[in-house]
């Protein structure tokens, strides 16, 4: 506790030392207020209060200065201050702000707010472009905390992760700053570079805070906030908001301020609403205080999300920019509630200074040397916004906690707890020694499962892992044991994985062993729904062979968005049988079909002879337009979805002792997924490729494409499936194309429509083409709704489906579901 309170006493100390002005904020009931932004006249320095009012704001020479303290809905105050000696005090009260409608002619016939938002609108796209490019110095810090959180989740003790949780079982879980430099070119290229970085409890931590992460520009039709919400000032706001002026003031430069309140038409549109500042003439946003559930923002642990942005104007740019931004948010999940704050402040703006393309390159977020290793007295100088006293307290108690608990023998004890034997672990156990970063156990799976092949099965699935370098490298082996107990046979797989590098992310696997295999190697149909599909129903949909097998795999990316796969592996296939025909409800009408893919009454009659044989691939894969953040020893891959991904693929099937059943093969998949505006997500899939010298191969080579006969689905999306083709009933071994895509409105059409807008489904729509030599272009349509289920368990999706091939085929019910 003496360590502690020095600690503390230390920081308190520091801080006051380096800072240079400093002082608290409150309303004029003494109360303090939070997120009031401090800046020095006519420039972009400045700083945030923070949770308890208190500010410190750097100055470093003595001078005469104006100080600017701003809070949208209280009024501005300006000190102007002589300075010879630091630290310097200044305790400022401020008063709310007197909103009036006196000065707003307002009848019953027309709403002034219409043509207040009307005129932003018109200006929105002018007020955009004046902003071509800048330069910024960028602060940012999260914090994440729990309250109350349950002693176990699923049967999982929760502990009390690393500290953050107290006897109450609340506390701050995370808390992390960040110092960067950032350069902006619109539309959207953005760049940052950290130079500090700081995670509590992790002295070798690196934040997760960036630029990139809090980008919202309203000015732009839709802002990205999980899902792509529309702007108060969008196009086509009018479609979706409904707008009232609350009243007007001026602010210290003498602008008239309207203050409007957005209201949302439909509830559970992609919207915001709340308090939107538009200055008078300018038509610009002088600040906003928005709110959006986690509904809207298709994020369903969230329950509210608070953003707010405060704007300051430059005379010498002629413009207003963001100076500072919130989020704060509240959750609830498995039983644990909590909230949180993402705090963003901008300072030393450079506006138009000439940036172009060729200043940005695929890489938007890097860390200098060093960037986590900064102490307390450099944060203290250089941190814009003072942290409270809990935050303090915080960063003190795990920083002490962090030396303890990577301490061998506190690792040793909480190991000798979690490794104790329990009855529980009979059907799955770990062991694990902390200090030397290793685990190793088994589990055994409980869910049913059944194949007409084995009949009912049991598995075991062992494993051992150890990292390296803080899980930028691991090295992993794992076995699998599975026995039928119909056709009496134990099988076992293992596999060895050693991944090099947290960078180009290369990873080397050796496996082998003896399986079951479906003939389709996409194994379209899963383990519960063959066995519910079975056994209830006397479909045995699943088609399997026996596979020996060994295969070395290696993969990596050699440079950025480029990564290849390779694979070498020998084979030996075996045909297998029905051994059961169990069932719990026998139709008399109805029966199991033969494990034969090619012919359903073909009992007892192998669809191939056994064979041996050496297979080789390799797949290049582009990721168009990926940009990634570097960390220090790692790279993280972000996605692009303006443009798509390519992979190109050879296989060849050589050596078998049947020489017919070589062959080779040449593909290429072409996909993507992005958002249409506030109009919802187009998903397009496409694959194409020719087989050669394969007139006779062997049926589990054919090029399979996934079908569905079971009318329940448990993927996300339906861009890699046919839902009403047999499961083998087009498979090649010739030339082939099939193309899928499906748009999902996001609640675009659905909810406009009264009453059905308040149950927040989606309207999803679907394409689908196949075509052969061999096999008539065949087509699905389907139309569907999504999101069905109750508050924010959302886990069915139903879709109608229709089939044609030279004509009406058939259709039917798809049901989704998203809990699997």
């Amino acid at each position: 506790m003496t360590k502690k309170l020095l600690g503390l006493f230390f920081i308190a100390f520091s801080t006051l030392a380096s800072a240079q002005i400093v002082g608290t904020i409150t309303d004029t009931k003494n109360e303090p207020l939070p997120f009031v932004n401090i800046l020095i006249e006519n420039t972009y320095k400045g700083t945030t209060s923070n949770d308890d009012g208190y500010y410190e704001l750097n100055i470093t020479e003595p001078n005469t200065y104006t100080v600017i303290y701003s809070f949208i809905g209280y009024k501005t105050v300006k000190k102007t201050v002589v300075i010879d000696q630091f630290p310097y005090k200044i305790d400022v009260a401020l008063q709310e702000e007197s909103v009036s409608l006196g000065e707003v002619v307002v009848n019953s016939e027309e709403n002034p707010a219409i043509a207040i938002m009307q005129q932003a609108i018109a200006k929105r796209k002018e007020n955009l472009e004046k902003i071509n490019s800048f330069k910024a110095d960028f602060y940012s810090r999260g914090l994440i905390k729990i309250k109350d959180a349950p002693e176990k989740i699923l049967g999982e003790e929760v502990g009390d992760l690393g500290g953050g949780l107290d006897s109450t079982r609340s506390g701050i879980i995370y808390l992390s700053e960040t110092i960067s430099k950032i350069q902006f070119l619109k539309p959207d290229k953005l760049k940052e570079k950290i130079t500090a970085s700081k995670v509590s409890g992790d002295d070798n931590g690196f934040s997760f805070n960036t630029a990139l992460d809090v980008d919202y520009n309203f000015y732009n039709n839709t802002v990205k906030f999980g899902n792509e919400i529309i702007s108060p000032i969008a196009n086509n706001a009018f479609s979706y908001y409904r707008y009232k002026l609350e009243g007007v003031f001026y602010d210290e430069r003498g602008n008239l301020i309207n203050k409007i309140n957005v209201i949302p038409k439909r509830e559970n549109d992609p919207v915001f609403a709340g308090i939107i500042y538009i200055v008078e003439d300018q038509w610009t946003i002088y600040g906003l205080e928005l709110d959006i559930t986690g509904v809207q923002a298709r994020i369903p642990v969230v329950d509210i999300i608070t953003l707010k942005q405060s704007f300051s104007y430059s005379e010498n740019d002629n413009l207003w920019a963001v100076i500072s931004q919130s989020i704060d948010f509240k959750y609830k999940f498995l039983g644990i509630k909590g909230d949180g704050r993402f705090t963003a402040v901008y300072s030393n703006y450079e506006f138009n200074t000439g940036l172009t393309k060729k200043d940005f390159s695929r890489e938007i977020v890097a860390f200098e040397p060093e960037a986590n290793k900064k102490d307390s007295l450099f944060w203290n100088k250089i941190r814009p916004v003072p942290l409270t006293t809990e935050e303090r307290t915080d960063y003190v108690k795990k920083d002490s906690i962090q030396i303890v608990r990577e301490s061998k023998p506190y690792l040793d004890s909480i190991d000798a707890v979690k490794n104790k034997f329990k009855l529980g672990s009979i059907l799955g156990y770990t062991y694990q020694n902390s200090h030397k970063d290793y685990r190793l156990g088994y589990n055994i799976p409980m869910a049913l499962q059944f194949n007409t092949v084995q009949g009912y099965t049991a598995k075991a699935n062992l494993f051992y892992t150890k990292n390296y370098d803080d899980f930028k490298r691991f090295f992993s082996a794992s076995g699998t044991l599975e026995y039928g107990f119909s056709d009496k046979r134990l099988r076992a797989t293992g596999a060895l994985t050693y991944k090099f590098n947290n960078t180009s992310r290369a990873f080397l696997s050796l496996s082998g062993g003896v399986s079951t295999q479906q003939f389709n190697a996409a194994n379209p149909i899963t383990p519960l729904i063959n066995s519910v599909s079975s056994l209830f129903f006397e479909d045995n949909y699943m088609k399997l062979y026996d596979r020996s097998f060994i295969q070395l795999n290696y993969s990596e990316e050699l440079f950025n968005g480029f990564r290849v796969y390779t694979g070498l592996n020998y084979e030996r296939r075996k045909a297998l049988f029905n051994t059961t025909d169990q069932v719990f409800y026998n139709d008399k009408d109805d029966a199991y079909t033969s494990n034969n893919p090619l012919d359903e009454t073909a009992y007892g009659v192998a669809p191939f002879e056994t064979h041996n044989i050496i297979k080789a691939n390799i797949t290049a894969q582009f990721n168009f337009g990926q940009e990634y953040l570097s960390y220090p020893d790692s790279k993280f891959n972000i996605g692009n979805d303006k443009y798509p991904t390519l992979a190109l693929s050879y296989e060849k099937g050589f050596g078998a002792t049947n020489s017919d059943y070589n062959f080779d093969q040449v593909k290429a998949r072409l996909y993507q997924s992005f958002n249409v505006a506030d109009k919802g997500t187009f998903r397009y899939n496409l694959r194409a490729g020719k087989f050669f010298n394969a007139d006779d191969i062997a049926f589990m080579d054919y090029q399979h494409f996934n079908g569905n006969q079971t009318h329940v689905s448990t993927e996300g999306n339906y861009t890699n499936v046919f839902n009403n083709l047999p499961y083998y009933a087009a498979s090649t071994n010739d030339a082939y194309f099939e193309a899928h895509t499906e748009h999902d409105f996001n609640g675009f059409l659905l909810g406009k429509v009264p009453l059905l807008n308040k149950l927040n489904f989606n309207l999803v729509i679907g394409a689908h083409l196949l075509a052969t030599p061999d096999f008539k272009p065949y087509q699905e349509y389907s139309v569907g709704v999504d999101n069905i289920g109750w508050g924010k368990w959302r886990f069915l999706r139903v879709d109608y489906i229709r089939s044609y091939q030279s004509g009406f085929q058939s259709d039917a019910i798809l049901f989704g579901l998203k809990f699997f």
